[in-house]
């Protein structure tokens, strides 16, 4: 491989990443591609590690509307070493991360031998976050730093009384709750896979319920049981999360694999006090520094940093189909060659 050009012009040989392309269907795939393929920015970065997604997955589908403009180098997240930079702020060497902000949807993204992003995407890691942790992390552990933030920021007390969280073996909701319980929050765990009790109970849980543990009696406000809510599922699970939750209670949400609609009263937000935040990274850019820094420190969901799953770009294909058919849980990153 040659070295970085220090302007960050296009100067190495071809490197490997995975595409996803629009000939008619979509499709995706291992590409050959130098720096002039991908999309425009002022640092060049080696990549060291990248994130998997189920938005990653998604975006290889017909169905996923995520991708809009092809050909585009997929995955959400990355770590690695800054290879050249027009910035003054990197240098050669630099640990950093990209994640969010576009990055694999608009702008080609992680799962690449090599970046290219605009210098105001990159985060310089705190000490103690090695670039491993950083992927591992990544946006699902960013999007569960920041549920858990707001959470707090709306005063949601661990003595208030017990959290749900949803989609529990996703990376998201099992990150987050390790956050939560770390800070002392009682956690109830909710998952269609019976089978993973023991692996939320590792995580932090106390209570670990299934899907028809939680009753619906179809009524405006159902019986106020949990103190808050992290919601990753959307439709009705969140519309039955918001009538359970207690007055002056809080449900952020991220997610929408239960769908996009959610049809509810008024009653749990008028009667009850009840407040729903949506959880967008993009709209507390202001926050990034503190998250991260929390990341790792009293947010380190050391668990997850320790039971990751690490896989190739060769066997990237594979693991995007498992997500897919819901066969995938935990976090897992590719790995570059060093």
């Amino acid at each position: 491989m040659q070295p970085a050009p220090k302007d960050g012009t296009p100067g190495y040989d071809a490197f490997h990443a995975y595409q996803i392309r629009r000939d008619g269907p979509i499709t995706s795939g291992l590409a050959r591609l130098t720096l002039a393929d991908l999309s425009p920015g002022d640092v060049v970065i080696r990549t060291a590690y990248a994130g998997v997604n189920y938005k990653d997955a998604l975006a290889t589908t017909e169905h996923g509307n995520v991708v809009r403009k092809f050909p585009r180098v997929a995955g959400s997240d990355a770590s690695g070493w800054i290879a050249a930079s027009g910035d003054r702020r990197f240098r050669e060497g630099d640990e950093v991360a990209v994640l969010g902000r576009g990055f694999g949807v608009d702008h080609d993204g992680g799962f690449s031998e090599y970046l290219r992003v605009p210098a105001d995407w990159v985060i310089k890691l705190p000490r103690g976050l090695a670039l491993r942790d950083a992927a591992t992390l990544g946006i699902a552990g960013y999007t569960a730093a920041l549920a858990v933030h707001l959470l707090q920021e709306a005063r949601c007390r661990p003595e208030r009384g017990e959290i749900l969280v949803n989609g529990a073996t996703g990376a998201v909701s099992g990150m987050a709750i390790e956050m939560l319980s770390r800070l002392q929050y009682r956690v109830a765990a909710v998952s269609s896979k019976p089978d993973h009790a023991a692996y939320l109970q590792a995580l932090g849980a106390q209570v670990v319920l299934g899907t028809t543990d939680l009753a619906d009696q179809g009524r405006p406000l159902e019986p106020a049981r949990w103190a808050a809510g992290l919601d990753a599922l959307g439709g009705k699970p969140l519309d039955l999360m918001l009538r359970s939750t207690m007055p002056r209670g809080c449900v952020a949400s991220f997610g929408n694999v239960a769908g996009n609609e959610l049809s509810t009263s008024v009653l749990p937000f008028i009667l009850r006090g009840v407040r729903l935040i949506g959880v967008n990274l993009t709209y507390y850019l202001d926050l990034e520094a503190e998250l991260w820094d929390r990341l790792a420190g009293d947010l380190r969901p050391q668990h997850t940093l320790e039971q990751v799953k690490t896989i190739t770009l060769d066997e990237l294909a594979q693991q995007l189909q498992r997500m897919l058919d819901g066969r995938s849980w935990g976090r897992t990153i590719v790995e570059f060659p060093a």
